[in-house]
């Protein structure tokens, strides 16, 4: 699938948000990108421009195209709850996603990367699909040979982030997919109720 593979501090200055995690450049000019980018006065946007830039905002943090994004809004529509909250919880409960938040890698390309090649199991068996979508009491763990690898080792010793619908077992390298995350239980800044209005239009 093509995704993004780009400057990324370009597009989390364009936020005003490091999206892809912690970001060194993006520290130091955390104002928008381009000559003038400190200095220029930028007019009011409209409702629409601040409503496609939260819909590209949640794209990018999850690594999702258009055509995935729309028909995960599509099966938020259908669904009972609150549209954008239920839209957001598709987002998290994607495997890589959930391979990140578990810390089994540093970003979630690196979660992608690692659930591509196979080195990632769901109940025991090897899923290679990223947009795998889990399920309440899903197992989550890395595949028996792939446990050594330094990139996972080196992950998992840095994280220090805990989750309450995430479980974590260092000495068996697996984790559960608890429950579905609340609203208030993702960290991710997104105001998800313009993606939800601009897709309505």
């Amino acid at each position: 699938m093509a995704r993004y593979t780009g400057p990324k501090t370009k597009i989390a200055r364009k936020f005003g948000q490091a999206i892809f995690g912690d970001d060194k450049a993006f520290e130091k000019r955390n104002y928008p990108p381009g000559q003038h980018g400190a200095n220029k006065r930028r007019g009011k946007k409209s409702e629409y421009a601040i409503q496609l830039m939260e819909k590209q905002k949640a794209k990018y943090t999850y690594g999702v195209l258009e055509k995935q994004f729309r028909n995960m809004f599509k099966r938020a529509t259908a669904a009972q709850g609150i549209t954008g909250e239920v839209l957001l919880q598709l987002c998290e409960s994607r495997l890589d996603n959930v391979v990140y938040r578990m810390g089994i890698a540093p970003t979630r390309s690196a979660a992608r990367q690692l659930v591509s090649h196979r080195h990632i199991t769901v109940n025991g068996e090897k899923v290679n699909i990223p947009s795998y979508q889990l399920k309440a009491g899903d197992v989550v763990g890395v595949r028996e040979k792939s446990k050594s690898l330094e990139a996972i080792q080196n992950s998992l010793a840095n994280s220090s982030n805990v989750y309450e619908w995430i479980t974590w077992n260092n000495d068996t390298m697996e984790g559960t997919y608890v429950a579905v995350p609340a609203r208030i239980q993702i960290p991710e800044q997104i105001n998800e109720q313009f993606i939800v209005e601009l897709y309505s239009k």
